[in-house]
């Protein structure tokens, strides 16, 4: 069944990845909006507060010990397939606040409405704040999204962490990546499995906090090579 036929409004989960997100997590937990029925915190080995600060905003908070953006996100979906209620949409959202969480209906929209199957939020450079994207990641968006739109025709724009996907087509994506090329992973199986997707403009601002991947050198190495793994690897399967 549709979500366009259903009755009801649909249920939808939340899944924040957080690594030492002390300084942000409440706030990002407080600005999701109310038709979200369960936030889920994975905190990623963190050794702040952020675990304290997630439950007191309210939110379902799990712990993940190894390290990486993918684990974290299979680790809440995890816990999801193990909950007795089976959410309609998941929406995933970064814990730093430098997305507006309130924007989640927005994300979601093309879901309920259109019975789409996948949204990514696209950080527009009108919408974004100076300084908010660094070089080397609108560099690396710009190279990712021009490959898969050369090798798969790909529409894509931007690989952003804030995205909505229905549940269903989530789990048939068979998601594997454990470290950083899991937005590009959902993204490129996708276009694979040919779902439909679509993109909306959402707002981009200075995160709470020192980024984890852009704002190394490492990271931001690692995360391109990741990216581009996973774009040659599929290329070679077309």
């Amino acid at each position: 069944m549709s979500l366009q036929t259903k009755q009801q409004m649909p249920i939808i989960n939340v899944i924040i990845p957080a690594f030492n997100e002390a300084d942000s997590i409440k706030h990002v937990i407080n600005d999701i909006p109310s038709l979200v029925n369960e936030v889920i915190v994975v905190s990623n080995n963190s050794t702040d507060h952020t675990e304290f600060n997630a439950k007191q905003a309210g939110a379902t908070v799990l712990s993940e010990d190894r390290k990486g953006y993918g684990y974290a996100c299979l680790k809440g979906m995890d816990y999801v397939s193990k909950s007795s209620t089976r959410p309609d949409i998941i929406v995933f959202l970064d814990g730093d606040y430098s997305d507006f969480p309130e924007e989640l209906t927005k994300i979601v929209a093309p879901i309920i409405d259109e019975d789409i199957d996948f949204v990514v939020g696209a950080r527009v450079k009108s919408l974004r704040e100076k300084g908010a994207m660094t070089m080397p990641q609108i560099f690396g968006n710009w190279l990712a999204t021009t490959l898969m739109r050369l090798f798969f025709n790909s529409k894509f724009t931007d690989l952003g962490p804030f995205r909505a996907i229905k549940y269903d087509k989530l789990l048939e994506l068979h998601m594997e990546d454990k470290t950083y090329g899991w937005t590009i992973e959902m993204q490129l199986k996708a276009l694979k499995q040919k779902f439909t997707y679509s993109e909306i403009p959402v707002n981009y601002r200075n995160r709470i906090g020192v980024s984890k991947v852009s704002g190394t050198v490492k990271g931001a190495i690692f995360a391109g090579v990741k990216i581009l793994g996973w774009i040659f690897k599929y290329s070679l399967k077309s």
